[in-house]
């Protein structure tokens, strides 16, 4: 037997063994952050979520202190389904335009509903009383005993269509109005009334610029903001009509819209990349355009939009700008643009172009439509076009 004091120090005492991980620190970070993307990423691709990025808040209220409340305006949480409407009474349905909500409201014959006027803009001048239709955000267009919208508040005379009729013709569309007073009463003031004013339904006050528009012998039209491809990330604004919402949705959110000013002769898409190529969406709005007689225009930034398509076959007027003038926005490319819808309404007979209302775009117009009509051209509303279209 070995002498202990001849063993090296520590040969025979037992080895402890150490409980080691099989993987290591750096390595359980990787996995529980790959396993956290492809949680976030199943839920973004397959999620369904048709109100994503949308605003959302939530308020109590007492629907007994609305303004102008009674015990027999405001409905029951759960009203008998038998129950009898009072006379001078009519229910209706309201869907909420953002969580497809139904719920009964009761109003009187004269369409007035209790608590919902607070926020109607006020009423413009200059509009046919016949054209209008109570909704529960306020006055919207409708057409009535054989009038139009379209045709009801289409400026110009007989007489300039007449001539419109023999000669070439080209209207413009100048879009994004309505935010920033500043730009939107250049546009007003320093373009020729024939040059056709596009307004989205938002800024503090887009009523008051409108009326200053026709004032001013503009034709007007609303833009409808509609969802693009990138959404939310690239937001129209607030009520934006979704591909993935319900059609009741959407109409809840027009109506909305329509009822921010009033004496438009159409609607325009203000975006809209996935919206104008999704059949089911579209296909609602172009038939309340068509119920209601307005026009369409469709503002030409979308190569694979069904507007023209669905609007004809609604039989809804329409037209597309052939030219988006200031794509490239200075002054020589909008000279360019400017030049290339003439020979476009020498070939045709009548050419459309779109633009914003950028100090360039709206300078290089002005000073060009001058000119127009010694070269043989006319610059027309664009009512005057569609007419122009439909007669031909």
């Amino acid at each position: 037997m070995m002498d202990d004091l001849s063993t090296p120090l520590g040969q025979n005492a037992p080895r402890k063994r150490r409980f080691r991980l099989p993987f290591t620190a750096p390595q359980a970070i990787a996995t529980a952050s790959g396993l956290f993307l492809l949680t976030f990423l199943g839920f973004a691709i397959f999620g369904h979520d048709p109100m994503g990025g949308e605003p959302v808040a939530v308020a109590p209220y007492d629907p007994a202190k609305l303004p102008g409340a009674t015990q027999a305006t405001i409905p029951s949480a759960a009203p008998p389904t038998n129950a009898a409407a009072p006379s001078g009474q009519k229910t209706v349905t309201i869907i909420d335009g953002s969580s497809g909500e139904r719920r009964e409201m009761k109003v009187g014959d004269d369409g007035a509903t209790a608590g919902l006027d607070a926020d109607t803009p006020a009423m413009m001048s200059g509009i046919d009383q016949r054209l209008l239709e109570q909704s529960r955000y306020g006055l919207v267009p409708v057409a009535a005993d054989g009038l139009k919208p379209w045709r009801a508040y289409a400026s110009g005379t007989d007489l300039q269509r007449a001539r419109a009729a023999t000669m070439p013709t080209i209207s413009i569309v100048i879009g994004g109005l309505g935010v920033g007073a500043a730009k939107t009463n250049d546009a007003i003031m320093k373009l020729p009334p024939a040059v056709t004013l596009a307004f989205t339904p938002y800024g503090s006050d887009p009523g008051r610029l409108v009326e200053t528009a026709r004032t001013r012998k503009h034709e007007v039209l609303l833009q409808l903001p509609m969802e693009p491809y990138d959404y939310p990330d690239n937001d129209p604004g607030p009520q934006t009509l979704l591909a993935t919402a319900s059609s009741e949705q959407n109409a809840d959110r027009l109506m909305w819209l329509m009822s921010r000013f009033q004496g438009y002769v159409g609607l325009a898409n203000f975006m809209g990349s996935r919206f104008l190529v999704t059949d089911p969406a579209l296909q609602p709005m172009i038939q309340q355009a068509a119920k209601r007689g307005l026009a369409w225009f469709d503002d030409g930034s979308v190569p694979r939009s069904l507007a023209g398509q669905l609007a004809g076959a609604q039989g809804v007027p329409v037209t597309t700008a052939d030219v988006v003038i200031d794509q490239v926005p200075t002054a020589a490319e909008i000279d360019k643009s400017l030049l290339k819808l003439e020979t476009l309404a020498r070939e045709r007979g009548s050419a459309v172009g779109m633009a914003s209302a950028l100090p360039v775009s709206i300078e290089r117009i002005a000073a060009w439509s001058q000119r127009l009509e010694s070269r043989g051209i006319l610059l027309v509303p664009l009512t005057t076009t569609l007419m122009k279209s439909k007669s031909s």
